[in-house]
């Protein structure tokens, strides 16, 4: 079994690594509002838009390079997947458990475990809801592949009832749209800070036995709709 190396997202490293694939940039975050309240309901936005709904501190981890950066940080290096695997897979569950075990434990007092995180999942614009003024949402993950493995973030408390309400310029276009059929796709942005006990999962994906999956568990403080180019 493979040790992990300890936490190292501290100082230097954080400051210059991260934020040479990082987006961020100073905002003011306006008074929420009532198409902004904590349940899921949200302006559907712009696709250049989604930078003015983040805070200075997020780190948006959108793809690969920033996911690895992020994860080198956190928890050293990739487990070593084929050992952990075994022949065939026998007894793999086993060594599972216990690599997640190590890990939990190396990265304790991690100061980046406490950093607020946007992660982008795929949506889709479905029924129009007359009464909130907006289009459900449907959501599925982005499986990211990475040198540490296939990257599946899970949100922690995810709003039930999506809605996002378009602004008035769009609402009608978006509506006639729907109305016949045509897809609307969006990112959705998942913003929120890792959970403290089980931050990161390592498994196997099911589809494909011995491919590496790593699971960031993020607990939810904010949702954004923002359409696609």
């Amino acid at each position: 079994m493979p040790s992990a190396s300890p936490c190292i997202l501290v100082g230097s490293f954080l400051r210059h690594a991260i934020a040479q694939v990082l987006f961020s940039i100073v905002i003011i975050l306006p008074t929420l509002s009532s198409a902004e309240d904590s349940d899921g309901l949200r302006p559907l936005r712009a696709p250049n838009q989604l930078q003015s709904t983040l805070s200075e501190d997020t780190q948006l981890l959108d793809d690969a390079k920033a996911i690895e950066l992020f994860l080198d940080a956190i928890d050293g290096a990739p487990p070593n997947w084929k050992a952990i695997y075994g022949d065939k897979g026998a007894g793999h569950d086993e060594r599972l458990f216990a690599l997640n075990r190590e890990r939990d434990r190396l990265r304790e007092g991690c100061g980046g475990l406490t950093s607020r995180l946007t992660f982008i999942w795929s949506g889709e614009l479905s029924t129009y809801d007359s009464e909130r003024g907006g289009f459900h949402v449907a959501i599925g993950p982005k499986l990211i592949p990475t040198r540490w493995g296939i990257v599946r973030f899970k949100p922690e408390d995810l709003p039930s009832n999506l809605v996002a309400v378009p602004p008035s310029t769009l609402d009608e276009l978006v509506q006639k749209r729907v109305s016949k059929g045509e897809p609307i796709e969006i990112d959705v942005a998942i913003t929120g800070r890792l959970l403290p006990d089980e931050s990161i999962i390592y498994d196997f994906a099911h589809e494909e036995p011995g491919q590496g999956m790593v699971m960031p568990v993020v607990q939810v403080q904010q949702v954004d709709y923002v359409l696609k180019e």
